[in-house]
């Protein structure tokens, strides 16, 4: 779970300013407003939009996008096309800025942040899109000129025509050759992801038993949209119904998944009904895997410590129902409370609490049989689904983060009873997050006379997966961590820690 405990303040300011965009920014050329919306492109507009409120308002796309093609009135392909803007321009950010910083006449962040976002929405489409040439300057030149004025317009031809004169590789090259001279660097430029979080892919890929030669698959795969997967949830629907109401076809992976070949998956019954959701097929597998960790009898008390959003905490609910088992979902952020609510709404047998973690290995000791702490991380695992994220994150986010991740486990630790099971997971493979976590929460909790085991998880993977060899998700320290460019899902790490009896 990553960590959106500022998503709140994100959207309260993006209302605030909602109404000021919806009615047209206040431009600082000289075109009249009917001009101006006689010549607006609105798929280009809305994605011009989704970035600006990225940038202005520290807000996720995915959150903001909805709102903005609803305004926009674009469905369909108009939609598509103005998704995929938005979010390959944010992807490819860093390599786009690296080719723009070689035809420039002058250092980019002295360029007006908009003007900024009309030139690499233009690139994008130049570099990733079946637009043509001329389609591609033009329609960026008249949205520079609608939204900042004729002057930028002129700067924005003049960048963009150069740029369309000579070929993608080219400007690769070329920029590949201007960065600092280590392989991580051009890497950064190359696959637009910065250099720290290339470095620490790469540490990631060999810690956890995989070779650094798969690094750039990694980087490539983060750059790619990920497939839509939806989670039937058990004793509410069958993977097969599903399947069969959205035309899609069973995950690979876990049992409960569902992959969409397309289309809007909330326009189904069983997501709006809250029989099913969208979640990513790792994000199933990690729930799935703690509920199916074999353990000794009683069985009957689960814990979500941190449910929002509420994916992994309505899966584990229907699978609670099922065994006559009582899941509590714990959250501590107000707003995710609600998000969790709406999540388990088929579901009235789950709790829903609001409260500190970290507090519950103190307040309730000893009193659960099987724990998720989908602990909030950096999210480096999902950069495919969080396109803004990676220039977002930076290596000051770590520490405090993995503070609060140790914090959490020894909370429960404390709070899981002898002989049963923690599920440790994050939607990151960096190893400050991931199995130095892990390393010292066993031993803070030997210190005070708690023995923790890590328990293999190859024999409920064997169970869950019976048609899928997932030895290659094992890694040394006996935990899961699953790659997008190995199994199409999250980079998710699980770890399942054992109290012994």
């Amino acid at each position: 779970m990553t960590d959106q405990r500022g998503d709140a303040r994100r959207n309260t300011r993006g209302r605030q300013r909602g109404a000021a965009r919806a009615a047209g920014r206040t431009q600082r050329g000289a075109q009249a407003p009917s001009a101006r919306a006689r010549t607006s492109d609105p798929p280009r507009q809305a994605a011009f939009e989704v970035l600006r409120q990225v940038a202005e308002d520290d807000a996720y796309a995915n959150l903001v996008s909805a709102s903005v093609l609803a305004r926009h009135r674009l469905h369909g392909r108009d939609a598509g096309f103005a998704t995929e803007l938005a979010y390959g321009t944010l992807r490819m950010r860093g390599r786009y800025d690296a080719v723009l910083a070689l035809v420039v006449d002058r250092d980019l962040d002295r360029l007006d942040p908009a003007v900024l976002d009309v030139l690499r929405l233009g690139v994008h489409q130049l570099f990733a899109m079946r637009v043509p040439e001329h389609a591609a300057v033009s329609s960026m030149v008249g949205l520079a000129r609608n939204q900042v004025g004729t002057g930028p317009g002129q700067l924005v031809n003049a960048v963009l025509r150069k740029i369309a004169a000579e070929p993608v590789e080219t400007w690769l090259d070329r920029a590949e050759a201007a960065a600092a001279d280590n392989a991580d660097a051009r890497l950064a430029v190359r696959w637009s992801h910065p250099q720290w979080i290339v470095r620490a892919m790469r540490e990631a890929l060999i810690t956890h038993g995989r070779s650094s030669d798969e690094l750039v698959d990694l980087l490539a795969a983060d750059n790619e949209p990920p497939r839509v997967t939806l989670a039937a949830r058990p004793g509410l629907i069958t993977t097969a119904d599903l399947a069969d109401q959205v035309n899609g076809t069973p995950g690979p992976l876990a049992p409960t998944a569902v992959v969409l070949p397309g289309g809007d998956p909330a326009a189904s019954a069983a997501v709006s009904e809250g029989t099913a959701g969208v979640q990513d097929e790792g994000s199933q597998l990690v729930a799935l895997l703690l509920a199916t960790a074999d353990i000794d009898a009683p069985d009957t008390t689960w814990l979500d410590m941190c449910a929002g959003p509420g994916g992994k905490a309505a899966l584990l609910g229907s699978l609670a129902a099922q065994r006559g088992a009582h899941l509590v979902a714990n959250e501590q952020a107000s707003h995710r409370v609600r998000l969790v609510k709406t999540a388990v709404r088929a579901l009235p047998s789950v709790e829903v609490r609001t409260g500190d973690a970290r507090d519950i290995g103190t307040t309730e000791p000893a009193t659960y049989d099987r724990i998720l702490v989908d602990a909030p991380c950096t999210g480096l695992g999902a950069l495919r689904r969080r396109p803004e994220s990676r220039w977002r994150r930076t290596p000051a986010d770590l520490t405090p983060l993995s503070t609060l991740q140790r914090e959490l486990v020894a909370s429960a630790l404390r709070a899981v009873r002898p002989g049963g099971v923690v599920a440790y997971v994050t939607c990151s493979p960096h190893l400050a997050e991931t199995t130095l976590v892990v390393t010292d929460a066993i031993r803070a909790a030997a210190k005070t006379g708690t023995a923790i085991t890590i328990v293999d998880p190859t024999p409920t993977l064997h169970h869950l997966c019976p048609h899928t060899d997932l030895t290659d998700a094992l890694t040394p320290s006996g935990a899961l961590q699953l790659w997008p460019h190995r199994h199409n899902t999250d980079a998710m790490f699980l770890t399942l820690l054992q109290r012994t009896p």
